[in-house]
């Protein structure tokens, strides 16, 4: 039986589902297919490359941030993301610039503090 476009909705739920469930590497499993069928979907970019991140896989989880940023350069989730998974990989230079780059499109606290503004890095 092909794949419906209900059948990517589902799958994609699934993939958030097992994400908060702990469970990166189902959830990039299933956003796979999801994005084979429809490579210009941000959204699950976005949720591959948080499950990428997750289990560790930073550099797929590096490219899938890019990729998401390249679309939507305004995403402020997606610049700390990026930053987070710079600064685990030991690119603190590279971190920083995400980090207030989130901070400056969002002033979640959150971001403001990794952003660190007050500091000289």
């Amino acid at each position: 039986m092909p794949e419906s476009p209900e059948t990517h909705v589902i799958d994609y739920r699934a993939a958030e589902q097992l994400l908060a469930a702990r469970d990166p590497r189902g959830a990039v499993k299933l956003l796979d297919s999801v994005i084979a069928a429809h490579p210009e979907n941000t959204a699950a970019r976005l949720l591959r490359a948080r499950a990428f991140f997750a289990a560790a896989q930073l550099r797929p989880a590096e490219l899938e941030f890019e990729l998401v940023l390249e679309r939507e350069p305004d995403n402020a989730f997606a610049h700390f993301a990026l930053a987070r998974t710079y600064e685990r990989a030991g690119r603190p230079e590279h971190a920083t610039k995400h980090f207030r780059l989130a901070a400056a499109l969002d002033p979640n606290p959150e971001y403001l503090k990794a952003a660190r503004f007050d500091s000289d890095g």
